[in-house]
């Protein structure tokens, strides 16, 4: 499924994604009352709420009109109607529906009247014959099929006059006292319009039977029938209103397309090109957008970051690849030199001078040797680091590892002390990388003349340092910048490559810590600081 989806997907852009998701966010209101037939269910239950309240009105004037009918006494006008216990309140029953197109069925259409076996009435006959003026008023008004029938379901109005409906279920229900609302097919009407397969109420008419009572008795039954007001038909009339909503919400949506992409497209955007210029080397840089977010201008924060990073390794590169040709040119110029001077005069010198190029050329190969493999150990630092930012769970107590730095560097001319506070963590660190970088240190304060290193620790929160503090004669203060640069070095005559110090701190920086230069008022002073292990 999922290549087929990547396969089918069109990637949009993301600003039309949003706007069609937008659109279909507004139109599924619409959507959902079409599906469920709210609008056309609500036009259908007023359908049923007319014919109900004109069945009641011609019954109630046939009724009055009916052979041998009490006279109705007006009641008075500030009289109240009592209302019998257990009954609906009148206003409620008043506008109370019974049908629903999701529920009710819808019966067959309403079959041919039957020749009755019985003649009609005749107070129903003369009934019919005094209301028939407001029969024909009422059909031509509400173009709705209004029928009379006898107290046996015989037809007393009509065309049909003498047959019988008695058989209609909505007949017996009102010949029983009651009335009653039902919904059948209509095949008189033909769909010709395409939309009007989207209405399923346009093919039903509503049959509404109420009784007519005269004297506490059922006379006669008063049966209307109508088609409920199509749906598009409904629509077309309110389609001013529908059409103004459409292009509010339209509009509105447009205004949040633009607030969206203003907001998300296009920081994505260019995102994206500063992305492009920084893979092809040039420089980039993030405009603010005018609408932030939070994850927006959180990504933007990252990228500058990530951008910043990439550009301090690639000064870093570029100065370390200058300062690692010069300090492999100047050994390798003076072997090719010894070699051309062996090679035209090698016949000719003494077995002294050739025993002191040779000793050259060897001190030279072996200032290489010693350049190469501080470069695999820095190397190494490097890769450490990156397993280290893996989630390498390291651990390195403290005190075993100076105890075995303090026994093999101490001697008579050269004292290291160490003072470790109680109750000091383990450190988020390898041993070995430790005391690399202690060892490191130490060497580092010894060859620069000092003759006693103190060694003392501290720890707050999260970190724990360890301070390392000599008598030497200290870093000059115009060294103290550069001093963990690559290949800087007081000590080049004596074999120095300047590597120490910043594969000390790599090794440092690769576990989460720090190696910086203290501040002290004699000798110099290097503070390691590391995390402590969880």
């Amino acid at each position: 499924m999922r290549r087929t989806a990547r396969r089918v997907w069109p990637v949009p852009r993301l600003r039309w994604l949003l706007l069609a998701v937008l659109v279909f966010a507004a139109a599924l209101p619409g959507l959902a009352a079409l599906s469920l037939r709210v609008y056309e269910n609500a036009l259908v239950r007023r359908t049923e709420a007319e014919v109900s309240a004109q069945a009641a009105a011609l019954g109630a004037a046939t009724a009055l009109l009916w052979p041998g009918a009490p006279p109705a006494a007006a009641p008075p006008a500030n009289a109240v109607i009592p209302r019998e216990e257990g009954r609906l309140d009148p206003y409620a029953a008043a506008f109370a529906t019974g049908i629903d197109l999701r529920s009710t069925p819808i019966l067959p259409e309403r079959p041919r009247a039957a020749r009755a076996a019985l003649l009609p009435d005749p107070a129903a006959l003369e009934a019919a014959r005094r209301i028939a003026p407001a029969l024909a008023e009422t059909k031509n008004s509400t173009l709705a099929s209004i029928v009379l029938l006898d107290r046996e379901g015989t037809m007393v109005s009509g065309p049909q006059v003498g047959f019988s409906l008695g058989r209609l279920t909505e007949v017996k229900a009102a010949l029983a006292g009651g009335s009653q609302t039902v919904m059948r097919y209509n095949s008189s009407y033909r769909r010709g319009w395409l939309l009007h397969w989207l209405s399923p109420a346009t093919d039903i008419r509503l049959h509404h039977a109420r009784a007519i009572t005269v004297g506490g008795q059922v006379v006669g039954v008063v049966l209307v029938s109508r088609s409920p007001s199509a749906l598009f038909r409904g629509m077309w009339e309110d389609w001013g209103k529908i059409a103004s909503g459409v292009i509010v919400i339209f509009g509105l949506l447009l205004g949040i397309a633009a607030v969206l992409a203003r907001a998300i497209v296009v920081p994505v955007e260019r995102l994206s090109a500063a992305t492009r210029a920084l893979a092809q080397g040039r420089s980039a840089s993030l405009r603010p957008p005018t609408l932030e977010v939070r994850e927006i201008r959180s990504l933007n924060a990252d990228f500058a970051a990530m951008a910043d990073a990439i550009n301090r390794r690639s000064r870093y590169l570029r100065d370390f690849a200058a300062s690692l040709s010069h300090e492999f040119k100047t050994p390798l110029a003076g072997i090719r030199g010894g070699i051309e001077l062996l090679q035209d005069h090698g016949a000719t010198m003494s077995d002294a001078e050739r025993a002191k190029f040779l000793s050259n050329i060897e001190g030279d190969a072996d200032r290489l040797a010693r350049l190469v493999s501080r470069l695999m150990e820095l190397a190494q630092a490097d890769m450490g680091a990156d397993m280290a930012r893996a989630g390498d769970q390291s651990r390195a107590a403290l005190p075993a590892v100076l105890a075995r730095l303090t026994s093999a560097h101490s001697t008579a001319h050269f004292a290291v002390t160490a003072t470790i506070e109680p109750d000091y963590p383990a450190l988020a660190i390898e041993e070995e990388a430790l005391e690399t970088v202690l060892a490191t240190l130490i060497e580092n304060a010894r060859q620069a003349g000092a003759s006693a290193l103190a060694i003392t620790t501290g720890h707050r929160g999260r970190f724990a340092s360890i301070a390392l503090t000599d008598n030497g004669p200290g870093v000059p203060e115009a060294d103290r910048v550069k001093v963990f640069d690559p290949f800087f070095t007081s000590r080049r005559e004596d074999g120095g490559t300047g590597l120490g110090l910043p594969i000390a701190r790599a090794l440092a920086e690769g576990r989460g810590g720090s190696l910086e230069l203290g501040e002290t008022g004699a000798g110099a002073c290097f503070v390691l600081t590391l995390p402590v292990a969880g």
